[in-house]
């Protein structure tokens, strides 16, 4: 059986990325890991089911531009379990200052979800 361990991405606020996912997705961040020789620090966040999350940051990490229909890697969704959740969980993001980029509503193959953008104007999908 071939399962996905986890997804990995750079960041450049690492603590302020970890805040943001055990906050509002109930992620469990590990213990950071640091290592001295070449700077990087990384944290893996864990979700109930299981999936998780790498985090990661090191000194030559660029900031650069997000393009909204970039190629490769666009945006992690998370299933929330409920129309309801979905619902409240994009008002309660909004009202922390993110921006809702769609939704809540039914998309045209039938999941119904919201994106925002989230810390570092990372996508991320909020679906039932």
């Amino acid at each position: 059986m071939i399962k996905l361990d986890h997804m990995a991405m750079y960041v450049h606020d690492l603590e302020n990325m970890k805040n943001f996912f055990v906050r509002f997705f109930s992620a469990q961040a590990n213990q950071m890991y640091y290592n001295l020789k070449t700077g990087l620090r990384t944290y893996f966040l864990t979700f109930a089911d299981g999936s998780r999350l790498e985090i990661m940051n090191r000194p030559e990490v660029l900031i650069q531009e997000k393009e909204m229909f970039p190629s490769g890697y666009t945006h992690i969704a998370f299933s929330v379990g409920s129309k309801e959740v979905v619902d409240d969980l994009t008002h309660i993001l909004r009202n922390n200052g993110y921006t809702v980029i769609s939704g809540p509503r039914k998309t045209g193959d039938g999941y119904y979800e919201s994106c925002i953008q989230g810390p570092e104007n990372n996508l991320i999908e909020i679906t039932e």
